[in-house]
């Protein structure tokens, strides 16, 4: 299964006065794999319901693989798709769903086939069992197998996951990177979940009000937003208040590039967590308000005079960081995105 690239070029979809695509563009490399995020209602499944031929865009051109498929029904345009809803067939078993949509397509060997794909997804054992007898994350894995089954050029994925607990939802997540660098699909997925989308993602593009705010890597996303929304949106940041000088802004007395410049002198900085140091301190200007206990790496919660500040720590500090003890704030020099 080899990967095709797909252009959405100039989409514009509206409903009613709402513009949920507004000349959106969106170019996928063959294999890659790209995650839209952003809130809801920023069209990001619009965008992957028009790829799909589900929904009609009102201007604007959809290829894959340099085919022009615009115009073509959904049942035309070669992909997989798996939803929220696992959607399977309850009078089917999981072999027999996954069979089922190569029977429409008169694949050969469909049994074989679909077996492969039970064991690609890691749900063989269960061939045998009715979707009631199957957990969540083995209902939304018999989907993806069906949806691969098909070999389809293009693996558009709809919030696949948000049904399931935390713990089915990693996993999962984790195993769809997998399979899809493994058979190399070129894969859409669309989800709210930021911690997802940076996590599995080779691109992820950040979304708002039917256009594309940033498409990047995960990291320069995260690390260089291209702009304030992208900083705000993606990821925890503190609000502090700035001075520009030039190229830097000075924020609790410590000089900070800035992603972007600012003609303003008087700004709002936004600091991540992890860039802000607390050190216990008697002399200290902070205050620690409170701590949050979050496995290997933890949250604690500073006064500086009227300011909250939040700081991201290892969390075999936490002793010495008690509330009410005194500390000095600092904040390593990363760069900073302005409001």
């Amino acid at each position: 299964m080899t990967g095709v690239a797909v252009q959405l070029t100039g989409l514009r979809r509206t409903f009613g006065t709402v513009h949920a695509l507004d000349d959106l563009d969106l170019s996928i490399e063959p294999g890659e794999f790209v995650a839209l995020l952003g809130p809801s209602g920023c069209g990001k499944t619009t965008a992957l319901r028009v790829l799909a031929g589900l929904e009609d865009a009102d201007a604007g051109r959809v290829l894959v693989g340099g085919r022009d498929v615009t115009a073509l029904p959904a049942n035309r345009r070669d992909m997989g798709m798996v939803f929220q809803a696992y959607s399977l067939f309850p009078h089917l078993t999981a072999l027999a769903n996954v069979t089922f949509g190569l029977s429409l397509r008169g694949r050969a060997k469909q049994a074989g086939r679909a077996a492969e794909m039970l064991e690609l997804v890691g749900i063989s054992q269960f061939a045998d069992r009715y979707p009631h007898q199957l957990s969540g994350g083995q209902q939304q894995r018999v989907a993806l197998a069906r949806a691969l089954a098909i070999e389809p050029s293009v693996l558009l994925l709809d919030e696949p996951l948000s049904a399931l607990d935390a713990k089915v939802r990693v996993q999962l997540r984790d195993e769809i990177r997998r399979i899809q660098t493994e058979v190399g699909t070129t894969t859409l997925f669309v989800t709210h979940d930021q911690e997802e989308a940076l996590a599995v993602a080779d691109r992820v593009g950040v979304m708002r009000a039917g256009r594309l705010e940033q498409l990047a890597a995960p990291a320069d996303v995260y690390l260089t937003p291209a702009t304030p929304f992208v900083a705000d949106f993606v990821g925890l940041s503190n609000r502090l208040p700035g001075t520009v000088t030039g190229d830097e802004v000075e924020v609790l007395g410590a000089r900070l590039p800035m992603i972007s410049p600012s003609a303003s002198p008087s700004v709002t900085a936004l600091v991540r967590p992890e860039s802000v140091q607390v050190t216990p301190d008697e002399r200290g200007e902070g205050r620690v308000l409170t701590t949050s206990f979050l496995g290997p790496i933890s949250k604690v919660t500073v006064t500086v005079g009227d300011l909250l500040v939040v700081a991201q720590v290892a969390t075999d500090r936490l002793p010495a960081l008690t509330p009410g003890t005194p500390v000095r704030v600092s904040l390593r020099p990363n760069p900073v995105a302005i409001l």
